[in-house]
Protein backbone atom coordinates (compact mmCIF):
# COMPACT_ATOMS: atom_id res chain seq x y z
CA UNK A 1 0.00 0.00 0.00
CA UNK A 2 1.28 3.48 -0.91
CA UNK A 3 -0.08 7.01 -1.09
CA UNK A 4 0.34 8.69 -4.69
CA UNK A 5 -1.25 11.17 -6.97
CA UNK A 6 -2.30 10.07 -10.34
CA UNK A 7 -3.40 11.93 -13.59
CA UNK A 8 -5.62 9.72 -15.43
CA UNK A 9 -6.17 12.23 -18.28
CA UNK A 10 -3.83 14.10 -20.88
CA UNK A 11 -2.95 13.90 -24.48
CA UNK A 12 -0.40 13.67 -26.82
CA UNK A 13 1.30 15.15 -29.46
CA UNK A 14 -0.63 13.59 -31.91
CA UNK A 15 -3.95 15.03 -30.62
CA UNK A 16 -4.85 19.08 -32.08
CA UNK A 17 -4.35 22.12 -30.01
CA UNK A 18 -1.65 20.21 -28.33
CA UNK A 19 1.71 20.98 -27.58
CA UNK A 20 4.79 19.39 -29.60
CA UNK A 21 6.46 18.81 -26.27
CA UNK A 22 3.63 16.36 -25.20
CA UNK A 23 5.85 13.12 -25.48
CA UNK A 24 7.19 10.15 -22.87
CA UNK A 25 10.48 12.12 -21.98
CA UNK A 26 8.81 15.59 -21.00
CA UNK A 27 5.59 13.78 -19.06
CA UNK A 28 7.87 11.63 -17.41
CA UNK A 29 10.65 14.41 -15.70
CA UNK A 30 7.12 16.97 -15.81
CA UNK A 31 5.37 14.15 -13.37
CA UNK A 32 8.45 14.27 -11.11
CA UNK A 33 8.79 18.00 -10.27
CA UNK A 34 4.44 18.06 -9.99
CA UNK A 35 4.62 15.30 -7.45
CA UNK A 36 2.81 12.96 -9.93
CA UNK A 37 3.45 9.18 -9.46
CA UNK A 38 0.95 7.49 -12.00
CA UNK A 39 0.74 9.45 -15.10
CA UNK A 40 -1.82 8.50 -17.80
CA UNK A 41 -0.37 7.89 -21.45
CA UNK A 42 -3.23 9.73 -23.39
CA UNK A 43 -4.56 8.53 -26.95
CA UNK A 44 -3.53 4.89 -27.14
CA UNK A 45 -6.01 4.76 -30.18
CA UNK A 46 -3.26 6.81 -31.97
CA UNK A 47 -1.61 4.03 -34.28
CA UNK A 48 1.93 6.37 -34.14
CA UNK A 49 1.80 7.38 -30.68
CA UNK A 50 1.15 3.52 -29.52
CA UNK A 51 4.24 2.48 -31.69
CA UNK A 52 6.35 5.10 -29.33
CA UNK A 53 4.33 3.84 -26.43
CA UNK A 54 5.46 0.03 -27.22
CA UNK A 55 8.91 1.32 -28.21
CA UNK A 56 9.70 3.67 -24.94
CA UNK A 57 7.99 2.33 -22.26
CA UNK A 58 8.83 -0.99 -19.86
CA UNK A 59 6.62 -2.93 -17.52
CA UNK A 60 6.90 -2.22 -14.21
CA UNK A 61 3.95 -3.11 -11.32
CA UNK A 62 1.10 -5.13 -12.86
CA UNK A 63 -0.45 -2.69 -15.65
CA UNK A 64 1.72 0.01 -15.20
CA UNK A 65 4.72 1.27 -17.27
CA UNK A 66 7.66 2.85 -16.54
CA UNK A 67 9.98 4.86 -19.44
CA UNK A 68 12.83 2.94 -20.38
CA UNK A 69 16.28 4.60 -18.83
CA UNK A 70 17.46 5.49 -22.16
CA UNK A 71 14.67 7.92 -22.88
CA UNK A 72 15.28 9.60 -19.70
CA UNK A 73 15.91 13.36 -18.85
CA UNK A 74 16.71 15.33 -16.11
CA UNK A 75 14.12 16.85 -13.61
CA UNK A 76 14.67 20.20 -12.67
CA UNK A 77 15.97 18.93 -9.03
CA UNK A 78 18.69 17.09 -11.32
CA UNK A 79 17.29 13.73 -10.59
CA UNK A 80 15.88 10.88 -13.03
CA UNK A 81 11.64 10.73 -12.59
CA UNK A 82 10.71 7.41 -11.58
CA UNK A 83 7.19 8.33 -13.09
CA UNK A 84 4.43 5.34 -13.75
CA UNK A 85 2.21 5.10 -17.04
CA UNK A 86 -0.86 4.04 -16.89
CA UNK A 87 -3.02 3.31 -20.43
CA UNK A 88 -5.60 5.44 -21.44
CA UNK A 89 -7.31 7.18 -24.56
CA UNK A 90 -10.28 9.35 -24.94
CA UNK A 91 -12.44 8.93 -27.64
CA UNK A 92 -15.21 10.97 -29.14
CA UNK A 93 -18.82 9.78 -30.24
CA UNK A 94 -21.06 11.50 -31.93
CA UNK A 95 -24.05 10.46 -33.01
CA UNK A 96 -27.72 10.03 -33.73
CA UNK A 97 -30.66 8.15 -31.85
CA UNK A 98 -33.66 8.49 -30.31
CA UNK A 99 -34.19 10.92 -27.13
CA UNK A 100 -35.18 8.22 -24.17
CA UNK A 101 -37.23 11.36 -22.83
CA UNK A 102 -38.68 12.98 -25.83
CA UNK A 103 -38.49 10.11 -28.66
CA UNK A 104 -37.62 12.41 -31.21
CA UNK A 105 -34.49 11.72 -32.97
CA UNK A 106 -31.60 13.98 -32.09
CA UNK A 107 -27.06 14.16 -32.26
CA UNK A 108 -25.37 13.28 -29.00
CA UNK A 109 -21.31 13.83 -28.64
CA UNK A 110 -20.00 12.80 -26.03
CA UNK A 111 -16.27 12.15 -25.06
CA UNK A 112 -15.36 8.84 -22.91
CA UNK A 113 -12.01 7.44 -21.39
CA UNK A 114 -10.95 4.48 -21.60
CA UNK A 115 -8.24 2.82 -19.46
CA UNK A 116 -6.46 -0.84 -20.33
CA UNK A 117 -4.16 -3.34 -17.98
CA UNK A 118 -2.45 -4.05 -21.23
CA UNK A 119 -1.34 -3.31 -24.84
CA UNK A 120 -3.08 -6.63 -25.90
CA UNK A 121 -6.32 -5.16 -24.90
CA UNK A 122 -5.17 -1.72 -26.89
CA UNK A 123 -4.61 -4.23 -29.74
CA UNK A 124 -8.06 -5.21 -29.41
CA UNK A 125 -9.81 -2.32 -28.54
CA UNK A 126 -8.28 -0.46 -31.97
CA UNK A 127 -8.99 -2.52 -33.85
CA UNK A 128 -12.49 -2.59 -33.46
CA UNK A 129 -12.25 1.06 -33.81
CA UNK A 130 -10.13 1.20 -36.59
CA UNK A 131 -13.29 -0.23 -38.74
CA UNK A 132 -15.61 2.56 -37.54
CA UNK A 133 -13.18 5.51 -38.17
CA UNK A 134 -9.68 6.57 -38.84
CA UNK A 135 -7.72 6.59 -35.68
CA UNK A 136 -4.87 7.81 -37.72
CA UNK A 137 -6.68 11.94 -37.65
CA UNK A 138 -6.26 12.53 -34.37
CA UNK A 139 -5.04 11.53 -31.09
CA UNK A 140 -8.40 11.40 -29.86
CA UNK A 141 -10.08 9.91 -32.62
CA UNK A 142 -14.13 11.22 -33.77
CA UNK A 143 -16.28 8.06 -34.25
CA UNK A 144 -19.89 7.65 -35.43
CA UNK A 145 -19.85 5.42 -32.05
CA UNK A 146 -23.15 5.10 -30.17
CA UNK A 147 -21.60 4.86 -26.36
CA UNK A 148 -23.01 1.66 -26.30
CA UNK A 149 -21.42 0.13 -29.02
CA UNK A 150 -18.50 1.73 -27.36
CA UNK A 151 -18.71 0.06 -24.41
CA UNK A 152 -19.74 -3.88 -25.99
CA UNK A 153 -16.12 -3.34 -27.66
CA UNK A 154 -14.12 -2.44 -25.11
CA UNK A 155 -15.34 -4.37 -22.28
CA UNK A 156 -15.57 -7.68 -25.19
CA UNK A 157 -11.78 -7.07 -25.28
CA UNK A 158 -11.43 -7.39 -21.70
CA UNK A 159 -13.49 -7.12 -18.66
CA UNK A 160 -10.70 -5.30 -17.00
CA UNK A 161 -11.20 -2.35 -19.22
CA UNK A 162 -12.84 0.59 -17.90
CA UNK A 163 -14.97 3.34 -20.14
CA UNK A 164 -15.72 6.92 -17.21
CA UNK A 165 -17.21 9.75 -19.12
CA UNK A 166 -14.59 12.65 -19.88
CA UNK A 167 -15.11 16.03 -18.48
CA UNK A 168 -18.89 14.74 -17.61
CA UNK A 169 -20.26 18.63 -17.72
CA UNK A 170 -18.98 20.40 -20.93
CA UNK A 171 -21.93 21.58 -23.03
CA UNK A 172 -20.97 20.47 -26.21
CA UNK A 173 -18.93 17.19 -26.03
CA UNK A 174 -19.78 14.90 -22.61
CA UNK A 175 -22.91 12.86 -20.91
CA UNK A 176 -24.59 15.42 -19.64
CA UNK A 177 -23.59 18.28 -21.69
CA UNK A 178 -26.34 21.14 -22.41
CA UNK A 179 -26.14 20.95 -26.03
CA UNK A 180 -25.66 17.39 -26.42
CA UNK A 181 -25.80 14.80 -23.93
CA UNK A 182 -28.33 12.98 -21.74
CA UNK A 183 -30.01 13.66 -18.28
CA UNK A 184 -28.31 10.15 -17.00
CA UNK A 185 -25.80 7.50 -17.22
CA UNK A 186 -28.68 5.08 -17.94
CA UNK A 187 -30.02 6.69 -20.95
CA UNK A 188 -26.48 7.07 -22.47
CA UNK A 189 -25.02 3.07 -21.89
CA UNK A 190 -27.78 1.13 -21.65
CA UNK A 191 -27.67 -2.07 -20.15
CA UNK A 192 -23.87 -1.12 -20.01
CA UNK A 193 -24.41 1.38 -17.00
CA UNK A 194 -23.77 -1.25 -14.52
CA UNK A 195 -20.09 -0.58 -15.65
CA UNK A 196 -19.80 2.32 -15.21
CA UNK A 197 -18.31 3.26 -12.01
CA UNK A 198 -17.05 6.76 -12.04
CA UNK A 199 -17.34 9.58 -14.12
CA UNK A 200 -14.91 12.72 -14.78
CA UNK A 201 -16.06 15.88 -13.02
CA UNK A 202 -14.17 18.46 -15.50
CA UNK A 203 -12.55 21.80 -14.72
CA UNK A 204 -15.56 23.67 -14.67
CA UNK A 205 -17.34 21.47 -11.87
CA UNK A 206 -16.18 20.33 -8.60
CA UNK A 207 -17.16 17.38 -6.65
CA UNK A 208 -20.10 19.55 -4.39
CA UNK A 209 -21.71 20.11 -7.70
CA UNK A 210 -22.05 16.77 -8.32
CA UNK A 211 -23.12 15.96 -5.12
CA UNK A 212 -26.52 17.39 -5.66
CA UNK A 213 -27.36 14.40 -8.07
CA UNK A 214 -28.59 11.56 -5.75
CA UNK A 215 -28.27 9.45 -9.22
CA UNK A 216 -24.75 9.89 -8.76
CA UNK A 217 -24.11 8.39 -5.56
CA UNK A 218 -23.31 5.01 -7.15
CA UNK A 219 -20.11 6.29 -8.93
CA UNK A 220 -17.22 7.58 -7.81
CA UNK A 221 -15.67 11.50 -9.15
CA UNK A 222 -12.56 11.64 -10.21
CA UNK A 223 -10.41 14.52 -11.68
CA UNK A 224 -7.65 14.59 -14.23
CA UNK A 225 -6.05 17.63 -16.00
CA UNK A 226 -7.16 16.87 -19.36
CA UNK A 227 -3.87 18.40 -20.21
CA UNK A 228 -2.59 19.73 -23.58
CA UNK A 229 0.71 20.58 -22.76
CA UNK A 230 3.30 19.30 -19.84
CA UNK A 231 3.00 22.69 -17.44
CA UNK A 232 -0.51 22.05 -16.63
CA UNK A 233 -0.44 18.45 -16.09
CA UNK A 234 -1.41 17.71 -12.67
CA UNK A 235 -3.55 20.86 -12.15
CA UNK A 236 -6.80 18.57 -11.48
CA UNK A 237 -5.92 14.80 -10.17
CA UNK A 238 -6.23 11.70 -7.80
CA UNK A 239 -4.66 11.07 -4.49
CA UNK A 240 -5.20 7.18 -3.54
CA UNK A 241 -3.42 5.11 -0.62
CA UNK A 242 -3.36 1.25 -1.94
CA UNK A 243 -1.63 -0.92 -4.05
CA UNK A 244 0.57 0.26 -7.12
CA UNK A 245 -0.69 -1.50 -10.24
CA UNK A 246 -3.67 -1.10 -12.92
CA UNK A 247 -6.30 -3.02 -10.58
CA UNK A 248 -5.21 -1.10 -7.22
CA UNK A 249 -6.01 1.99 -9.07
CA UNK A 250 -9.52 0.87 -10.45
CA UNK A 251 -10.32 -0.37 -7.48
CA UNK A 252 -9.64 2.69 -5.55
CA UNK A 253 -11.85 4.53 -7.76
CA UNK A 254 -14.44 2.12 -7.39
CA UNK A 255 -14.43 2.99 -3.15
CA UNK A 256 -14.61 6.28 -3.55
CA UNK A 257 -18.37 6.36 -4.85
CA UNK A 258 -20.36 7.79 -2.13
CA UNK A 259 -22.06 4.02 -1.32
CA UNK A 260 -19.30 2.31 -1.06
CA UNK A 261 -17.47 4.54 0.88
CA UNK A 262 -19.86 4.70 3.54
CA UNK A 263 -18.74 0.99 4.21
CA UNK A 264 -15.13 1.56 3.42
CA UNK A 265 -14.89 3.80 6.52
CA UNK A 266 -17.03 1.93 8.48
CA UNK A 267 -13.92 -0.70 8.25
CA UNK A 268 -11.87 2.03 8.49
CA UNK A 269 -10.27 1.48 5.03
CA UNK A 270 -10.45 4.06 2.13
CA UNK A 271 -8.54 3.73 -0.19
CA UNK A 272 -9.69 6.85 -2.46
CA UNK A 273 -7.88 9.66 -0.34
CA UNK A 274 -9.10 13.08 -2.04
CA UNK A 275 -9.27 14.57 -5.55
CA UNK A 276 -6.88 17.83 -6.34
CA UNK A 277 -9.64 20.69 -8.18
CA UNK A 278 -9.71 23.48 -10.29
CA UNK A 279 -11.99 26.38 -8.85
CA UNK A 280 -14.84 25.13 -11.18
CA UNK A 281 -15.60 28.87 -11.74
CA UNK A 282 -12.43 29.03 -13.84
CA UNK A 283 -13.13 26.39 -15.91
CA UNK A 284 -13.98 27.72 -19.53
CA UNK A 285 -18.15 26.58 -19.42
CA UNK A 286 -18.81 27.47 -15.43
CA UNK A 287 -21.57 30.15 -16.18
CA UNK A 288 -23.89 30.95 -19.07
CA UNK A 289 -23.53 33.37 -21.57
CA UNK A 290 -22.00 34.42 -25.73
CA UNK A 291 -18.26 35.01 -26.04
CA UNK A 292 -18.76 36.97 -29.13
CA UNK A 293 -21.00 39.42 -27.30
CA UNK A 294 -19.39 39.51 -24.17
CA UNK A 295 -22.43 38.74 -22.28
CA UNK A 296 -21.87 36.20 -19.11
CA UNK A 297 -25.08 34.98 -17.07
CA UNK A 298 -25.65 32.90 -13.97
CA UNK A 299 -28.51 30.70 -14.09
CA UNK A 300 -30.37 32.88 -12.44
CA UNK A 301 -29.83 35.70 -15.16
CA UNK A 302 -30.24 32.87 -17.93
CA UNK A 303 -33.81 32.49 -16.57
CA UNK A 304 -34.52 36.09 -16.36
CA UNK A 305 -33.67 36.49 -20.25
CA UNK A 306 -35.41 32.96 -21.17
CA UNK A 307 -32.31 31.58 -22.48
CA UNK A 308 -32.17 34.60 -24.79
CA UNK A 309 -28.64 36.98 -25.55
CA UNK A 310 -30.15 40.41 -24.94
CA UNK A 311 -27.10 41.25 -27.69
CA UNK A 312 -27.92 39.43 -31.13
CA UNK A 313 -30.90 37.65 -29.37
CA UNK A 314 -29.65 33.80 -30.02
CA UNK A 315 -30.06 31.00 -27.60
CA UNK A 316 -27.04 31.28 -24.95
CA UNK A 317 -24.92 28.69 -24.24
CA UNK A 318 -26.01 26.60 -21.28
CA UNK A 319 -23.06 26.16 -18.98
CA UNK A 320 -22.59 23.61 -16.64
CA UNK A 321 -24.08 25.42 -13.35
CA UNK A 322 -26.92 25.88 -15.08
CA UNK A 323 -26.82 22.06 -16.37
CA UNK A 324 -26.39 21.13 -12.68
CA UNK A 325 -29.21 23.12 -11.47
CA UNK A 326 -31.43 21.48 -13.85
CA UNK A 327 -30.61 17.83 -13.26
CA UNK A 328 -30.07 18.25 -9.06
CA UNK A 329 -32.67 16.57 -6.75
CA UNK A 330 -30.71 17.88 -3.69
CA UNK A 331 -30.09 22.33 -2.58
CA UNK A 332 -26.99 23.93 -2.90
CA UNK A 333 -24.68 22.23 -0.39
CA UNK A 334 -23.28 24.95 1.79
CA UNK A 335 -20.02 24.18 3.75
CA UNK A 336 -20.25 25.80 6.95
CA UNK A 337 -16.55 27.14 6.40
CA UNK A 338 -14.87 27.05 3.09
CA UNK A 339 -12.11 25.35 3.78
CA UNK A 340 -8.94 24.13 1.56
CA UNK A 341 -9.87 20.59 2.38
CA UNK A 342 -13.48 20.06 1.48
CA UNK A 343 -15.82 16.74 2.12
CA UNK A 344 -19.47 16.49 3.03
CA UNK A 345 -21.18 13.36 4.56
CA UNK A 346 -18.27 10.74 4.33
CA UNK A 347 -17.68 11.79 1.00
CA UNK A 348 -14.30 11.53 -0.95
CA UNK A 349 -12.81 15.25 0.28
CA UNK A 350 -11.14 17.62 -2.17
CA UNK A 351 -8.55 20.26 -2.85
CA UNK A 352 -9.16 23.36 -4.59
CA UNK A 353 -6.08 24.87 -6.05
CA UNK A 354 -4.54 27.35 -8.34
CA UNK A 355 -1.37 26.22 -10.41
CA UNK A 356 2.02 27.66 -8.69
CA UNK A 357 3.29 29.34 -11.56
CA UNK A 358 -0.45 31.00 -11.77
CA UNK A 359 0.17 32.27 -8.28
CA UNK A 360 3.69 33.33 -8.82
CA UNK A 361 2.82 35.05 -11.94
CA UNK A 362 0.09 37.17 -9.87
CA UNK A 363 2.64 38.18 -7.21
CA UNK A 364 4.60 39.87 -9.45
CA UNK A 365 2.63 41.08 -11.96
CA UNK A 366 3.91 39.43 -14.91
CA UNK A 367 2.62 36.24 -16.74
CA UNK A 368 3.47 32.92 -16.34
CA UNK A 369 6.56 33.02 -19.06
CA UNK A 370 8.76 35.41 -17.05
CA UNK A 371 11.65 35.08 -16.62
CA UNK A 372 11.37 36.09 -13.04
CA UNK A 373 8.43 33.51 -12.79
CA UNK A 374 10.02 30.73 -14.26
CA UNK A 375 13.26 31.51 -11.49
CA UNK A 376 10.81 31.19 -8.42
CA UNK A 377 9.21 28.44 -9.66
CA UNK A 378 12.56 26.75 -10.04
CA UNK A 379 13.57 27.86 -7.02
CA UNK A 380 10.80 26.64 -5.02
CA UNK A 381 10.94 22.90 -6.85
CA UNK A 382 14.36 22.66 -5.80
CA UNK A 383 14.16 23.38 -2.29
CA UNK A 384 10.86 21.27 -1.63
CA UNK A 385 10.65 19.02 -4.13
CA UNK A 386 7.49 18.90 -6.27
CA UNK A 387 4.34 21.87 -6.72
CA UNK A 388 1.94 19.69 -5.46
CA UNK A 389 3.88 19.25 -1.69
CA UNK A 390 4.21 23.19 -2.10
CA UNK A 391 0.61 23.57 -2.75
CA UNK A 392 -0.85 21.23 -0.16
CA UNK A 393 1.02 19.62 2.31
CA UNK A 394 3.93 22.68 3.74
CA UNK A 395 2.95 25.02 6.38
CA UNK A 396 3.76 28.80 6.05
CA UNK A 397 6.43 28.78 7.92
CA UNK A 398 8.07 25.88 6.43
CA UNK A 399 7.65 27.73 3.07
CA UNK A 400 9.25 30.97 4.09
CA UNK A 401 12.34 29.46 5.00
CA UNK A 402 12.72 29.88 1.23
CA UNK A 403 10.47 31.67 -0.92
CA UNK A 404 9.75 34.74 -1.16
CA UNK A 405 7.31 36.03 1.70
CA UNK A 406 5.03 37.54 -1.26
CA UNK A 407 4.65 33.97 -2.84
CA UNK A 408 3.82 32.33 0.25
CA UNK A 409 0.47 34.88 1.02
CA UNK A 410 -0.60 34.17 -2.09
CA UNK A 411 -0.04 30.35 -1.95
CA UNK A 412 -1.81 31.13 1.57
CA UNK A 413 -4.86 33.14 0.43
CA UNK A 414 -5.33 29.88 -2.17
CA UNK A 415 -5.76 27.49 0.66
CA UNK A 416 -7.67 30.06 2.54
CA UNK A 417 -10.17 30.57 -0.08
CA UNK A 418 -9.67 34.28 -0.06
CA UNK A 419 -9.86 34.79 -4.18
CA UNK A 420 -12.20 36.83 -6.52
CA UNK A 421 -13.05 35.02 -9.98
CA UNK A 422 -15.08 36.10 -12.74
CA UNK A 423 -16.66 32.38 -13.87
CA UNK A 424 -15.75 31.62 -17.56
CA UNK A 425 -18.11 30.79 -19.79
CA UNK A 426 -18.65 29.92 -23.61
CA UNK A 427 -15.22 28.47 -24.02
CA UNK A 428 -13.52 31.63 -22.43
CA UNK A 429 -11.56 30.78 -19.05
CA UNK A 430 -12.04 32.60 -16.01
CA UNK A 431 -10.63 34.83 -14.57
CA UNK A 432 -8.83 35.14 -10.58
CA UNK A 433 -7.96 37.21 -8.86
CA UNK A 434 -6.00 36.77 -5.53
CA UNK A 435 -5.20 39.94 -4.59
CA UNK A 436 -7.68 42.86 -4.19
CA UNK A 437 -6.02 46.05 -6.16
CA UNK A 438 -5.34 47.28 -2.71
CA UNK A 439 -3.45 44.29 -1.51
CA UNK A 440 -1.47 44.77 -4.96
CA UNK A 441 -0.51 48.31 -4.54
CA UNK A 442 0.81 47.24 -0.56
CA UNK A 443 2.96 44.60 -2.25
CA UNK A 444 4.53 46.84 -4.82
CA UNK A 445 5.27 49.50 -2.11
CA UNK A 446 6.97 46.47 -0.31
CA UNK A 447 9.04 45.94 -3.20
CA UNK A 448 10.13 49.23 -3.53
CA UNK A 449 10.78 49.61 0.01
CA UNK A 450 12.84 46.57 -0.21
Amino acid sequence: MAKFIADLHIHSKYSRATSKDMDLEELDRWADDKGISVMATGDFTHPQWLAELKEKLEPAEPGLFKLKQEYKRPTIKGNLADTRFFLSAEVSSIYSRQSPSTGEKRVYRVHNLIFAPDFETVEKINVQLGWIGNLKSDGRPILGLDCRELAKIVFNANPLAAIIPAHAWTPWFSIFGSMSGFDSIEECFGEYSKNIFALETGLSSDPAMNWRLSKLDNVALISNSDSHSAPRIGREANIFDTELSYNGIIEAIKSGSPNQRKSALNQRKSAFVATIEFFPEEGRYHFDGHRACGVVFSPEETKKHNGICPKCGKKLIIGVMNRVEKLADRPEIKFEQEKFYNTYDGRVPYYSLIPLDEIIAEVYGMGVAAKKVKEEYVKLIKAFGSELKILIDLSAEELKTVADEKVVKGIMAVREKKLKIEPGFDGEYGKVKIFSEEEKEDLKSQKRLF
